[in-house]
This record gives structure tokens, sequence and C-alpha cells, in this order.
């Protein structure tokens, strides 16, 4: 149950984090307003607090291991909002940060 939360927590961060990075984006590339560049910057807020929620209480392990989330699904966001269609290359680039994130965050360890 510990590991189910925390990878939805990371997934909930990930959709924060990335959905404010590509908000600012449209709002300063693509011309869109201060409306835009606002929402995106509340929504990295919100993604700094969720973050916190996780059960671990080490900031550098969590930081470190969310990584692995954020690059797989910035190109999962990417072929959502924007249409890109990643290659084998970064499939496998994902694929690799993602059991990177796995070993660091769900690895047993002796305490």
């Amino acid at each position: 149950m510990l590991i189910a939360r925390s990878a939805a927590l990371f997934v909930v961060a990930a959709l924060f984090e990335i959905g404010g990075a590509w908000l600012v984006w449209q709002g300063v590339r693509e011309h869109r307003g201060w409306v835009w560049i606002g929402a995106g910057v509340l929504a990295l807020g919100v993604y700094g607090f969720v973050a916190t929620l996780q059960p671990d209480a080490e900031f550098g392990r969590i930081l470190a291991a969310y990584g692995g989330v954020f690059v797989a699904g910035s190109l999962a966001w990417g072929m959502v909002a924007d249409s890109y269609r990643p290659d084998r290359w970064d499939v496998i680039g994902a694929l690799i940060c993602l059991a990177g994130m796995a070993v660091i965050m769900y690895a047993p360890r002796s305490r």
C-alpha cells in the first residue's frame, strides 16, 4: 500500500510540475499571456507541496527518484499535449529512468 501511495504521489507531482512548466511555456513562448504564466506558477507551487507528502523523509532521495518520473511524464505530456511522437530511444531512456526511480525509492534498505 505504501508503494502504491508513493507512486500515485509521484504521478500527481508530475502532473502539476510538467503541467505548470507547460503553462509557463505556453504563456511565454506561444504568447498566450500572463494568465497562463500565473496558472503555471501556481501549479508549480502545488507540485512543491505534493512532493512533501511522500512517505519517505529523505528529500534528496525523493527528488532524485522523482527525476525518473519527470522524464517519462514529460514524454507522455508531449504526446498528449503537443502530438509529440517519441522514438525508440526516447522510450528506452524513459524506461531506464523509471527503473532507476524504482531502485532509488523502493529497494530494500537496512536502517
